[in-house]
């Protein structure tokens, strides 16, 4: 999957000559927290975020008054205020370098572009969308994690298993575990009773570290007032 597939094509932007109030209603309106920002031309020039306008703002301590506020906001353009070293990707990144990116940079976004045209930004909200997706995190099911470290054909005989008990396979991803030649393997299963499948897995010395049931509509988050 490349971040086309997932990024927000022809996003909100503003100008260089944008003030700090027309940025901060369209942010409010849209209901967005990046802003890129566009040249005269309509070339990426920079990107503000919602932190950088409530930087840019005076402190509530301020012996100013409002209308000395307004006024002194009304004059603070976005080529003031915004990041103009900006990290950007074509839209033929992978997605997972795309993430990669993002948690190597500290970012919480990627705009996208060609030959410095804007053409879609993505943020880590599509990314965590796209890591329950992968997981099959809206899917009911029987969900397995398995130690596979230094296991070669694990995969297959974990499939093999699997299709022995009549199950589906709907997801599967493999992470690191606590060393990195560690290899975890998370599979989410419809169809297989969870007893006999367990049994036969541990059987062909497959190494089962939890199995959970999980209802339609996920874990249940415990909310603290």
């Amino acid at each position: 999957m490349l971040v086309k597939d997932r990024m927000t094509p022809n996003p909100t932007t503003a100008t260089e000559e944008s003030s700090f109030e027309e940025a901060l209603h369209v942010m409010k309106e849209k209901k967005i927290r990046r802003l890129p920002i566009v040249n005269k031309s309509g070339r990426l020039s920079g990107i503000v975020v919602q932190k950088d306008l409530f930087s840019a703002s005076p402190s509530t301590a301020t012996s100013l008054s409002v209308f000395e506020v307004h006024y002194l906001l009304s004059k603070l353009k976005m080529k003031d205020v915004m990041s103009k070293r900006v990290v950007t990707v074509g839209d033929d990144c992978p997605l997972e370098e795309a993430a990669r990116i993002m948690v190597d940079y500290k970012i919480g976004c990627l705009p996208i572009s060609k030959d410095g045209k804007l053409l879609g930004i993505i943020t880590e909200t599509d990314i965590f969308k796209t890591f329950v997706e992968i997981l099959g995190g809206r899917e009911k099911g029987l969900r397995l994690t398995l130690d596979v470290t230094e296991r070669k054909g694990a995969l297959a005989a974990i499939a093999s298993e699997i299709a022995k008990q009549d199950g589906n396979i709907i997801s599967v991803a493999t992470f690191s575990g606590r060393d990195a030649s560690d290899r975890i393997i998370t599979v989410k299963i419809v169809g297989a009773p969870k007893e006999a499948l367990l049994k036969d897995l541990e059987a062909s010395g497959v190494m089962v570290l939890n199995a959970i049931d999980m209802t339609e509509g996920g874990y249940t988050p415990i909310i603290i007032k």
